[in-house]
């Protein structure tokens, strides 16, 4: 959506930035700001801050930042051009419409808007009338009050065929239109009475289907008698196409900002059912598998929604189907994860039968992304012996290859191949293996200088004495990670020297193993230094660092440490940020705090991913 620069400036200044923050955030004047809890993340003391003369937000603990027409969008899960209508509407603007070639088409859009409304109000006025006694006792037997019945809007299409078009005429809708909204259709044959004007619904109890702004556009009607399809939607037309859309979107919009979950359930009854029991934030596919698009509008109102899924077999494939689709997808912070129902159950049955409780404990043990994908490469061909292993780390790889963003790439590939060793540590029957997330995964030791809480200078040593022992006793992990070993500023000389020794014989001589290195490092004269960093009392403290340790453990120790290192590093560049934001509030500094945030959440996120290893 392109718009005139002005038209958008004209928009900020007439629309309180604080007056429509305001109606979520309480907020309290501070000077010329405003300050409140931040509605983006869960805070105990205010860091969100208002600035209406200067037209912005800005979070200072989480880094969200924008104007009046972004903070519309991320706290109502809006396009821009969704967010700048209402908007609009609010200070009594018109949007300006780009051409008359789309004045023409939103023309159109608007009749067909008007002709399905129409069409909702028809089948909701059938199903409250003595021919729609057929259809109330279809919802009145799957337990539905009148108010959820009223709130949803459904309705009934009657077996009398013309008897839609003949209502909607009287109002002004003609049988081109009612075929453009989906609404009937003509016959393909030859002579006047094969291409009469049929309604596409006929005796079919019908479920309204909204847009994201609460309009109807189509619509799901399920028949009462022997007839298939048992579910049938509206065709794509220009307001319709159902691998985009989602069933109840507008309503689980504002159950997910009220807090609840984003869920994903198979149709429209488990959707309906739900709402009954209290759980509003629950969307259905309309007939498919859920698409591409539709992952995209479930990262709009949540970053990790949860698919519900039947635990039979059918279940499981279309797990395995929406695994396979967001994987290309995933961005850092966006996520699904899934959850099974007992066998035999739904969520309209199982909410009815063992109540909301019982439900609720489905959804918290939701499984994460990566254990589906790790289950279903382990379940293809389970290995038996080391070319079926090799085959499996092949088609791992190959799974975490498939994710478009770097970042996450790795994160996958690293957790994917921290399952399958502990896996062939299990299977051989080494210790170290553990549970992680799923029914495999290795040990997690405890990051060693979380042990025991020394003065700070002396964690510092203590660290610094542990990532110089990995690197000495598994040479391995000195290659992988040399560039940010390298950088590491280190408290005490002798370490510093050992890791200048280190980085030259890395280089003069790569293949050096543990032995050997300590060798050449004694030779340098090193001797003290090294004898300190490969003492009992440090191997006594971390397991991880002994050179007998398996390589894999000692990998995520390093990782571990690293990830404290840099986590550590970005709190304290937070910290400066601020400082300087605090003395000189102005937006280059601003922006300066907002990056900062960033990194200090990347770099909490690569701690967390190392501390769930």
């Amino acid at each position: 959506m392109s718009l005139p620069p002005d038209f958008l400036d004209q928009l900020r200044s007439r629309v309180s930035l604080a007056g429509v923050i305001g109606r979520r955030v309480k907020l309290t004047r501070k000077g010329k700001e405003h300050m409140g809890l931040c509605p983006f993340h869960n805070e105990k003391s205010p860091s969100f801050s208002v600035v209406e003369d200067k037209g912005f937000y800005h979070c200072f603990g989480c880094g969200a930042h924008g104007d009046v027409i972004s903070f519309v969008m991320q706290s109502e899960g809006l396009t821009f051009p969704e967010a700048v209508e209402k908007l609009a509407g609010e200070a009594g603007m018109e949007v300006p419409k780009p051409s008359p070639r789309a004045r023409a088409e939103e023309e159109q859009r608007k009749g067909l808007t008007d002709a399905v409304e129409l069409a909702c109000r028809f089948f909701q006025g059938e199903l409250a009338a003595p021919g729609g006694a057929a259809g109330r006792r279809y919802l009145e037997g799957r337990g539905l009050k009148p108010e959820t019945i009223a709130a949803f809007r459904l309705g009934y299409a009657p077996g009398r065929r013309g008897a839609l078009a003949t209502a909607l005429k009287g109002e002004g809708i003609d049988e081109r239109l009612l075929v453009e909204a989906g609404l009937a259709k003509r016959g393909e044959g030859e002579g006047e009475e094969a291409r009469r004007l049929r309604e596409y619904f006929f005796d079919r109890v019908i479920f309204p289907i909204k847009d994201r702004r609460g309009r109807v556009v189509a619509f799901g009607g399920r028949t009462l008698g022997d007839g298939q399809p048992k579910y049938l939607n509206s065709p794509d037309s220009t307001l319709f196409h159902k691998g985009r859309l989602l069933y109840n979107l507008p309503r689980a919009r504002q159950a997910v900002r009220d807090g609840q979950p984003l869920l994903v359930v198979e149709g429209y009854m488990d959707v309906i059912a739900l709402a009954e029991a209290g759980v509003g934030g629950a969307v259905a596919p309309l007939g498919t598998a859920v698409t591409e698009d539709q992952i995209a509008e479930l990262w709009r109102l949540s970053d990790a929604p949860v698919l519900c899924l039947d635990g039979d077999n059918a279940g499981r494939r279309a797990a395995l189907r929406a695994a396979d689709r967001a994987l290309p997808l995933l961005q850092p912070g966006k996520t699904l994860r899934f959850a099974f129902l007992p066998a035999g159950e739904d969520p309209d049955s199982l909410v009815r039968q063992a109540g909301r409780a019982a439900f609720d404990r489905v959804i918290g043990a939701a499984r994460p992304l990566a254990e589906i994908v790790w289950q279903k490469e382990l379940d293809e061909a389970p290995p038996d012996g080391p070319e079926a292993w090799a085959a499996l780390k092949l088609r791992l790889l190959g799974a975490a290859g498939r994710i478009a963003d770097a970042e996450v790439q790795r994160l996958y590939r690293d957790e994917l191949l921290d399952r399958f060793y502990g896996a062939r540590r299990a299977a051989r029957g080494l210790p170290g293996q553990g549970q992680k997330g799923g029914r495999f995964g290795p040990a997690r030791t405890p990051a060693p200088e979380r042990m025991s809480k020394p003065r700070p200078e002396a964690l510092l040593r203590r660290r610094d004495t542990l990532l110089l022992a990995l690197a000495i006793n598994h040479p391995t992990l000195l290659a992988e990670w040399l560039e940010e070993l390298a950088a590491l500023p280190l408290a005490l000389a002798e370490h510093q020297r050992l890791r200048e020794a280190l980085i030259d014989s890395l280089a003069e001589a790569p293949d050096l193993d543990s032995g050997r290195l300590a060798r050449h490092l004694s030779s340098l004269g090193l001797g003290d230094a090294l004898a300190r960093v490969l003492s009992p009392a440090v191997y006594a403290l971390c397991a991880a660092a002994r050179p007998e340790a398996s390589l894999d453990l000692a990998r995520q120790t390093l990782e571990g440490l690293l990830a404290d290192v840099a986590a550590g590093e970005a709190a304290r560049a937070v910290e400066e940020a601020e400082r300087l934001l605090a003395a000189d509030p102005s937006e280059e500094n601003l922006a300066r705090v907002a990056a900062a945030v960033r990194l200090r959440r990347e770099a909490e996120a690569r701690r967390g991913g190392a501390d769930s290893a």
